[in-house]
């Protein structure tokens, strides 16, 4: 198997499997320490990660603790950050929260370089469109951002497929970023064959749908205050219970394998298309290493076929 991943049309290299910073700062209900976090970081890179994948929105630690940790590996490190959600109401259905406006655009980036104290961005996504901006205009943002060396490609995320062709045509989309894995297939028909026609890359959020999918979850465990899981169906029971079936399908490979159900779950998307890139999360330094030695988990072609045949035939719960 490939190790390595094209971004897009350009001629940066990433690793099959990057590393989402989001956890360290978002959603889980805890801050986690600077040095902690950056230690960890620089962790990965010895590992072998080379893609980075933060925003602002996760809160503005979240882009200094990765500026400080590839600091010494700059050149070395592909960086991708993302613009356009300006505030943190957006999570509760604010709209205004969402900018893309060319000046606005501007000012997210200059504020990015400063956070993460580099002076490029070598992968800058639109993390959520704006009605109010025709993306032709964003396309143009960002063809601007090139041309000064501030950012060396763009991507989407959760962006509309006539979205993407307009934008696309003005200044090509090197990525798009949207939730995937074994309990988030919804792309499989739509953005898989706009990757393959565009030459764009798949950069897959959520691969072990927040650690479902490691199987070290039950109906009885417990969660912080402010750790979204708590209030997601996949974690409760009934969720639990309706997805038995996948995983055991995941722990059978694990087991035949000799991995972990994380790995098997990544291994599936790297080997399942040549331009998916799954960026998993970790704040734990065993889990740094487990999830990238997933890129070692061999899955054949009638494996694969296997998986498919199962999953086919199974009713499974998703991420909401």
């Amino acid at each position: 198997m490939e190790k390595t991943r094209k971004l897009g049309q350009t001629d940066m290299e990433i690793t099959a499997i990057g590393y989402g910073c989001m956890g360290q700062t978002h959603a889980y209900g805890v801050v986690e320490a600077e040095e902690d976090m950056v230690a960890l970081m620089r962790y990965a890179h010895e590992v072998g990660y080379t893609f980075f994948d933060t925003a602002p929105i996760y809160g503005e630690a979240n882009e200094q603790y990765l500026g400080k940790a590839v600091a010494p590996f700059r050149k070395a490190a592909v960086v991708a950050t993302k613009f356009g959600i300006v505030d943190d109401s957006f999570f509760a259905g604010n709209e205004d929260a969402l900018n893309s406006s060319r000046d606005s655009i501007r000012q997210q980036v200059d504020a990015s370089l400063k956070r993460l104290g580099t002076d490029y961005i070598d992968l800058y996504y639109q993390h959520r469109i704006d009605p109010k901006t025709a993306p032709e205009e964003v396309a143009e943002t960002m063809a601007e951002l090139i041309k000064a060396g501030k950012i060396r490609a763009w991507g989407v995320s959760f962006a509309p497929e006539e979205y993407i062709r307009r934008a696309h045509a003005v200044c090509k989309i090197s990525a798009i970023e949207n939730m995937y894995s074994f309990v988030a297939r919804q792309d499989e028909g739509t953005y898989f064959p706009l990757c393959e026609e565009l030459g764009i890359t798949y950069v897959s959020a959520c691969p072990l749908a927040k650690g479902y999918l490691s199987n070290r979850y039950t109906a009885g465990t417990t969660y912080r205050e402010g750790d979204w899981r708590a209030r997601m169906n996949l974690f409760r029971k009934e969720g639990m219970d309706a997805n038995l079936g996948l995983m055991d399908l995941i722990t059978e490979f694990a087991e035949r394998k000799q991995a972990t159900p994380a790995q098997i779950a990544l291994a599936w998307e790297i080997t399942k298309k040549p331009y998916l890139v799954p960026v998993p999360g970790t704040t734990k330094k065993d889990r740094v290493k487990e999830n990238f030695d997933a890129v070692n988990v061999e899955l054949s072609r009638a494996e694969m076929q296997e998986i498919e045949e199962a999953l086919s035939h199974m009713d499974i719960v998703g991420m909401g």
